[in-house]
């Protein structure tokens, strides 16, 4: 059984914008993030993919992803992931081998695929009878495929021959997790937002694994959300704006990260506080000894090879020092 000491810790950064401030600084915010993660020897730091939404800046995925592995040393960068039915698989390919061909050894290419964004968005990225996740198997072995040279072909991916990433796959529910254990890849799931799918996906992934020149044995990586202060009391404050943020979402009213002062007035009634109990109920919220005991807990339920840790608080300083706070326990 894995324990907190012997399991890397990775960064999810969905480079959230807070309420008065913009986009540029989202971004500053998210290199910084980058350097801090790398200083407190963070495995590896993940971008997501989500689009049309004001409190995400992570849309341009890979073009955020070179600017994260410009601004850091050592610590692995990748996706988190890129979702494949909003792009052609040619293009996905040619952008991670040029970025692994820039730093060689350190990009991950992270696939999902779920759109990011609402259908009317996802429509605007794919146009009209653009791709489906329907046919999500053909097109991530497509890109794969782009990675080796086949003069047979006819078309090739020329940066991404010989600079192939390790791929990973992404999943929220039982089909990505048999996809990749019969693919022999790395899976990473979405703990943090299906929690009720999480045991049965790790159960079905570890089930229908097949070893590969990739992997001879299965790897999990959980994504989980976390927010750690000084006390239980600072925590659950500061985790306020995150859910308002996802009660606005579901309204139809996407907004930018509130302030904590913001969430704390808000005027919830009883049906919002139970969506959000139930929403949230896999986040691990609070002061350090909490925290221990619900990553310990987690790894104990799981047996996961590594943790992803995503942290979504309206200041930077504090968001910093959550991570600063998660890395510590390990020693």
């Amino acid at each position: 059984m894995t324990s907190l000491p012997d399991v890397p810790l990775s960064v999810l950064d969905l480079s959230p914008v807070s309420e008065g401030k913009g986009v540029g600084e989202a971004l500053r915010n998210t290199l910084d993030l980058a350097r801090n993660a790398e200083r407190l020897g963070y495995h590896r730091y993940w971008l997501a993919e989500h689009h049309n939404m004001p409190g995400i800046a992570s849309s341009a995925t890979a073009v955020l992803i070179g600017h994260v592995a410009d601004a850091t040393e050592s610590i692995r960068v990748g996706s988190g992931g890129i979702m494949l039915p909003n792009h052609a698989p040619l293009v996905v390919a040619e952008q991670f081998g040029t970025l692994e061909a820039f730093h060689p050894g350190r990009i991950d290419l992270g696939i999902g695929r779920a759109p990011g964004t609402d259908q009317r968005t996802a429509l605007a990225l794919r146009g009209p009878g653009g791709l489906s996740a329907e046919n999500f198997p053909e097109h991530l072995m497509e890109l794969i495929s782009y990675f080796e040279p086949d003069a047979a072909r006819g078309v090739n991916a020329v940066t991404a021959e010989g600079n192939k990433p390790p791929v990973w796959l992404l999943g929220s529910s039982g089909f990505s997790a048999q996809l990749a254990g019969r693919l022999g890849l790395p899976f990473s799931f979405a703990h943090h937002f299906a929690a009720e799918n999480t045991l049965p996906a790790v159960r079905l992934y570890r089930e229908n694994f097949r070893p590969s020149e990739v992997l001879s044995e299965p790897y999990v990586m959980l994504g989980v959300q976390v927010i750690a202060a000084e006390t239980d009391e600072r925590a659950e404050y500061l985790a306020g704006p995150s859910g308002l943020t996802f009660l606005s979402l579901r309204r139809g009213r996407p907004i930018a990260l509130p302030t904590p002062e913001d969430a704390a007035e808000y005027p919830y009634t009883e049906m919002d506080r139970a969506f959000l109990s139930e929403r949230f109920g896999s986040s691990i919220v609070g002061g350090p000894e909490s925290v221990r005991k619900g990553l310990d807990q987690l790894l104990a339920d799981t047996d996961a090879n590594e943790l992803m840790i995503t942290t979504m608080v309206h200041g930077h300083e504090d968001r910093v020092r959550s991570y600063e706070i998660v890395q510590d326990l390990k020693r």
